[in-house]
């Protein structure tokens, strides 16, 4: 499928009640393009006000009596499926608007929308099969119901936007729950044209609505909402803290949170080292670094570890960087001056803490927001860009002698959202996998994840999961009804 670099958004304005209309204030904002740093279009801001108007629609359409809480399951089955056929109509026109908006490689951004589709499609086939049970009660019947919780608000982030809406979109509709999502105002331009594809698709008012704008005002007014019962927010820890006193200091809403990872990866003597690097390379590298479980700190053993790094940093030395919509580049550009800057403060922090720079370390031109894919190898495991996360093309290689000490340090940082193992041993393997502190394990693979499979973290890395049958949990209120027996 060849990309559209020249794809016009066609929509800009923010989504309230099946219908795009200006912001309260009037107010517009610019999304830019990343590799240029140019702007694409100018977008509707949204703030409290707009908020408020969303939350109403919504509200009104999860009454008892409104036509989408009158949907048998079947019928939302078949309006998910419906949006999940125009998302492919669509799919070249959204993996361009994903390239524009993100700066992520066009073929990244179709397997983006496909991933987002399938979770969509699997979402839709839960809507009859959450159930409640029958308990045994004596001289009562007693049962229990599992219902939608309400209006949710959903707030995304800006590293995968199309595939953090479907996440969050697919467990709320197949429970049937309504819906007031904002978009990272750095890429809101796919989740405008969904909404569109929505109503296209027959959802009716209120279910899905689209607010553009910025944390501070939008997602903060979606944060206190006192009509908002439950939130999903994925982004950094510092903001996840935010929103979590925010739900607690207005009407103790419901709060799921994906937050950030410093995710091992560890290389036993005995693999394959070409396809551990390789593995590894591809672990952090991916979508420039910018994915909270990127496996960012490679343990090697001793015995492989010269050679390892040898090869690690001709991997990235050959890394192809450069215009995203371009054939066979690799790694497009960061997503903004802001990371990019932090990206390098933490290349110069591992050069001045003693970390040997293997590979890269530098900014790319000085057009858009490129970064050289960077290996540092010798770091240690109290240096900066080993304790915090980077979320850019920067690959930190640690040594390590044994297994109890693998875990031990494996399990050395405040976050727990995912970790890797690469062995041949299986009680190597799986001695790590059960004592390591993360939310998701992969043996001899890393980020498998699949829609049908639960995703979230341990400690700093958040509460709740997303995807799977437990990702419908952050959206169903358990009711126990019982009767007495005569």
């Amino acid at each position: 499928m060849t990309a559209d670099p020249s794809a016009q958004p066609k929509y800009t304005k923010l989504f309230i009640n099946n219908e795009f209309v200006d912001a309260v204030s009037g107010k517009t904002f610019a999304t830019l393009n990343p590799a240029t740093g140019k702007e694409i279009i100018k977008v509707s801001e949204g703030d409290k006000a707009d908020v408020d108007l969303a939350v109403e629609a919504a509200k009104k359409a999860f009454h008892r009596n409104s036509a989408w809480r009158k949907l048998s399951p079947l019928q939302r089955t078949n309006l998910m499926n419906k949006l999940c056929v125009l998302m492919e109509r669509d799919k070249k026109f959204l993996a361009s608007l994903e390239t524009q908006d993100n700066g992520k490689p066009f073929a990244e951004a179709l397997f983006d929308v496909t991933y987002s589709i399938l979770t969509l499609q699997y979402y839709a086939g839960w809507t009859d099969k959450f159930f409640g049970d029958t308990i045994p009660a004596g001289g009562f019947i007693s049962m229990t119901r599992k219902e939608p919780i309400g209006v949710v608000g959903q707030i995304i982030p800006w590293n995968y936007p199309l595939l953090m809406l479907a996440w969050k979109w697919g467990p709320a509709l197949a429970v049937g729950c309504t819906i007031v999502m904002k978009p990272a105002e750095q890429t809101p331009l796919t989740a405008l044209h969904m909404a569109a594809l929505a109503k296209e698709a027959g959802f009716p008012a209120g279910v899905i609505n689209v607010i553009n704008g910025f944390g501070p005002t939008a997602g903060a007014a979606i944060s206190e909402h006192p009509q908002i019962a439950k939130v999903a927010f994925t982004g950094s820890v510092d903001i996840g803290r935010i929103v979590m006193e925010a739900a607690a200091k207005s009407n103790l809403k419901r709060v799921s949170l994906e937050l950030g990872g410093k995710s091992p990866v560890v290389v036993f003597d005995d693999a394959d080292i070409d396809y551990a690097v390789e593995t590894t390379h591809e672990a952090l590298f991916s979508n420039h670094g910018q994915s909270c479980c990127a496996g960012s700190r490679t343990y090697v053993h001793e015995k492989i570890y010269d050679k390892f790094v040898e090869k690690a940093a001709a991997k990235a030395k050959a890394r192809k960087v450069g215009n995203p919509f371009e054939e066979n580049i690799q790694q497009g550009p960061q997503i903004d001056d802001e990371m990019l800057n932090k990206v390098l403060g933490y290349i110069e922090s591992g050069k001045q803490q003693g970390a040997k720079l293997q590979a890269g370390g530098k900014r790319i031109g000085n057009v858009g927001y490129f970064i050289e894919p960077t290996v540092f190898s010798d770091v240690k495991d109290d240096m900066k860009i080993a304790q915090e996360e980077i979320f850019g093309p920067v690959q930190s290689i640690f040594k390590f002698s044994t297994l109890d000490e693998m875990i031990d340090r494996a399990n050395n940082v405040q976050y727990g959202l995912a970790a890797g193992i690469i062995t041949n041993d299986i009680n190597k393997a799986m001695k790590f996998a059960n004592s390591v502190d993360a939310g998701s394990v992969w043996i001899n693979c890393y980020d498998a994840v699949l829609p049908q499979t639960p995703f979230g973290g341990y400690k700093h890395s958040g509460i709740g999961r997303e995807l799977g049958k437990d990702g419908l949990d952050n959206y169903l209120e358990t009711k126990t009804i019982t009767m007495k027996l005569v």
